[in-house]
Parts: C-alpha cells; sequence; structure tokens
C-alpha cells in the first residue's frame, strides 16, 4: 500500500521547461519520497504546457499542474493557488530552476515545526557547470566531487560568485556540534513551513507584480509579526541555483509596497488567498 504524501514540494515555474526536467529528475532522487510535485506555473506557452502533461506520469510521485493565463508577473497569485491544491500539512518552496541535492526534502521534512520557517541558501552554478549538469542524466553522483571541483576551479581561479560554501552538508550528529541555529531571512527559492502557519498570514501577498525584491522579504516581515520566525539551517538543504543573467530588481513599486506592509505592522494580508 502506497504512502500518502507527508510533503508538498512547490515549484514556481515559467516556460524553462529543460531547466524543470532536470529539476524533476533531481527531485527523483530524493532519499525522503513521501511527498507530491505542484507545478505553479505563472503562464507558460501552449507547448510547454502539452509538455509538462506528458511527463506528468513519467514519476513515481504524484505532479499537478496549476496554471493560469499569462498576465505579466503573478509569483505570488499562483504560488497561493498551489498552496490551495496542496494535499499536504507541510509546504516546501523552490524555484524552477533549482535543483536539489538528494538529502533536500529530507532535511525540510526532518526540520519541521510548527511556529517556524525552515529556510535555506543555494549554490550558484556558472553558467559551465550549468551547462554541464543539463546535459547529463542526474545521478548521486552528479553532486559529490566532480561538481565541487569544477566549482571550485572556477571560483578560485576565474573568479566566479558561486557561494561553494553552501555545497557543504554535515550529518546530523556533526551539525549539532558546529553549527548553532540562528534567525535568517526567507529566500524565495528554498524555505519550508506548516501549511497552518502561512494560513495564519493569509498566503503571498499577490499586489507585488516584479521579480527579485519584496514578495519573500514581505511575507517574513508578516510570518515574524505573527511569532512566528525564519530558521537558518546551515550545512542542510542544499541546492543548486542553474546560471541566468542577472536582471535589476530595483523596482521601485514593491518597495513601497514593503515598506507599507512593515511600517503598518501587517501580519495577516488582505490580498492574499482568501480576498
Amino acid at each position: 500500500m502506497n504512502t500518502p504524501p507527508q510533503l508538498s514540494l512547490i515549484i514556481s515555474f515559467y516556460n524553462k521547461i529543460l531547466i524543470l526536467e532536470k529539476v524533476l529528475e533531481s527531485v527523483a532522487l530524493q532519499t525522503y519520497q513521501h511527498f507530491e510535485v505542484i507545478i505553479a506555473d505563472d503562464g507558460s506557452e501552449e507547448s510547454v504546457v502539452k509538455r509538462i502533461q506528458q511527463i506528468q506520469n513519467a514519476y513515481s510521485f504524484p505532479i499537478k499542474h496549476i496554471w493560469h493565463e499569462d498576465n505579466g508577473w503573478r509569483k505570488n497569485e499562483i504560488l497561493n493557488k498551489a498552496v490551495c491544491a496542496a494535499e499536504t500539512e507541510y509546504l516546501v518552496f523552490i524555484d524552477g530552476d533549482c535543483i536539489l541535492e538528494p538529502h533536500f526534502l529530507e532535511d525540510h521534512y526532518h526540520a519541521r515545526k510548527i511556529g517556524e520557517v525552515v529556510t535555506g541558501r543555494r549554490v550558484m552554478l556558472t553558467q559551465k557547470t550549468t551547462d554541464k549538469l543539463l546535459a547529463q542524466k542526474l545521478s548521486h553522483t552528479s553532486f559529490k566531487c566532480g561538481l565541487f571541483l569544477q566549482l571550485f576551479i572556477e571560483t578560485v581561479f576565474h573568479g566566479q560568485k558561486t557561494l561553494l560554501e553552501r555545497m557543504i552538508r554535515l550529518p546530523k550528529c556533526l551539525r549539532n556540534i558546529f553549527i548553532k541555529e540562528r534567525k535568517r531571512f526567507i529566500l524565495g527559492c528554498n524555505f519550508s513551513l506548516h501549511k497552518q502557519d502561512l494560513l495564519s498570514v493569509n498566503g503571498f501577498d499577490e499586489r507585488f507584480h516584479y521579480p527579485g525584491y519584496g514578495e519573500d522579504i514581505d511575507l517574513e516581515f508578516r510570518l515574524a509579526h505573527k511569532g512566528i520566525p525564519s530558521v537558518s539551517r546551515k550545512c542542510q538543504l542544499v541546492q543548486f541555483h542553474c546560471y541566468h543573467k542577472h536582471f535589476d530588481t530595483n523596482y521601485p513599486p514593491n518597495k513601497q509596497l514593503l515598506q507599507e506592509n512593515i511600517d503598518n505592522h501587517i501580519g495577516y494580508t488582505p490580498y492574499g488567498i482568501c480576498k
């Protein structure tokens, strides 16, 4: 008898289907297997939607595809719809260009705690390492010494900013000795929490209409206002962010909206799941 899912992995996504397929390959390698996948699709084109339909039954874990029409950047809105579609009480959020180390979901699930957000960081892949990972069939060995050595060379000899140290994952016994838990800001591509905690602030504020600044920080501040802190899990929750060109995150309306929510001590947003 199959064990029902205990965790919902919500992947924010838009059009980059080749990378999403590689992300799903990494999901299939997870040491923790009692999960469902929800693709929160912010309006991908028809050919991409058809490809997702083709691969939904290619894996042993359930994959849901939540889509709405492309009407500009509405990531927070589609994430709220994905939350409503989630069948489990624990939610893990990643972006559709983040490849997961095999213990990623295990680490998130074992760190879960009501009234607390679990937040991690990411290793930044270079163009070369991204191309290499995308070209191969992922296996457990894809994340070991070869990848570390390549990133080390590109960091030390080519001046790339890879944040290589975030690739280190310590066993629980060593981590308990050497790592002290500390509060840290939410990174939208790597965090998890109980659904009831997210619903207590009415999910994501859907008025944020530009990526990169404010939409995840706003959630962090609103949760903290409700007494739900974000706690870093250093040397766990390892993920690899595929290379893409940097985009300008300096969007004044996002900054203004974030500051208004902070100044007004907003916890529960009226612009979230329940209108």
